[in-house]
């Protein structure tokens, strides 16, 4: 099979066992959305606090974070998948049948981003019908939804590396808490100015903390530390693309 056979084959299988499988698709719809109900709507007086300045509204600084947590775990259920798979033992036999077997990380890394994007363009919608402000213009907000799709990429990539290795949905948790871990050691709630104490020694040098903060920014068409933001991102995702190919050998290697 070609590069791209492999890639889309993988892909539209991976896309449509999602769409076709309500245990699959519901999850990654509902967990985002029933976190920005809870946050938006149940903390909205947050806004109020001495300190919280951010211009577009609670609503607004709250659908940022769900929209990176939605990319993160959009990859992350994808890694869920391929262990699926190896665990069925698909993925054994689309091995032996690839002789370029990069094109299977490929292919299921663009089941991620158009699973993801399922999620972000409902989740959108229903932000901007609750009255969601947006103050940037076309370029932040392409800014914004490219951050989060690299943020989607990382998540894959992490998941993807320890399900080729472990190939068992045994590895569940190990894929999904560190990432949880991650998202709300940020400033979920506040910005980091108003954290106080460890999480905010902690937050500090979270690089998620940098999204955040830039992901707001463009939203509210005045971003900050940009450059930085997409550079810690853009790192973590070539790392986790080193980490996810060494998994593959280690698949490959294991028979």
């Amino acid at each position: 099979m070609r590069l791209w056979g492999v890639v889309s084959g993988v892909a539209w299988r991976t896309l449509k066992n999602v769409i076709t499988t309500p245990s699959l698709l519901l999850p990654s719809l509902m967990f985002p959305l029933f976190f920005f109900v809870a946050f938006a709507g149940g903390l909205s007086q947050v806004q109020n606090v001495p300190g919280f300045d951010y211009p577009n509204g609670y609503t607004a600084f709250q659908f940022v974070f769900v929209l990176l947590q939605s990319a993160a775990f959009g990859g992350v259920f994808t890694g869920f998948g391929v262990a699926r798979d190896f665990e069925g033992g698909f993925a054994r036999r689309l091995m032996l049948a690839s002789p370029n077997r990069t094109g299977i990380v490929i292919g299921y890394g663009l089941a991620a981003i158009l699973r993801w994007c399922i999620t972000a363009t409902l989740l959108t919608v229903i932000a901007l019908a609750s009255g969601m402000k947006v103050g940037g213009g076309p370029v932040d907000l392409i800014g914004l939804y490219t951050l989060a799709l690299i943020i989607n990429i990382c998540g894959f990539f992490w998941s993807a590396g320890i399900a080729m290795r472990l190939r068992t949905l045994q590895a569940g948790p190990l894929m999904q808490m560190p990432v949880f871990l991650l998202l709300f050691l940020a400033p979920v709630y506040v910005p980091l100015a108003l954290l106080g104490g460890a999480m905010h020694a902690v937050a500090k040098f979270n690089p998620i903390t940098y999204a955040l903060g830039t992901g707001r920014g463009l939203l509210a068409g005045d971003a900050t530390q940009v450059g930085l933001s997409f550079g810690l991102a853009l790192a973590l995702a070539l790392v986790f693309s080193v980490w996810a190919l060494r998994g593959l050998r280690s698949a490959e290697a294991a028979g």
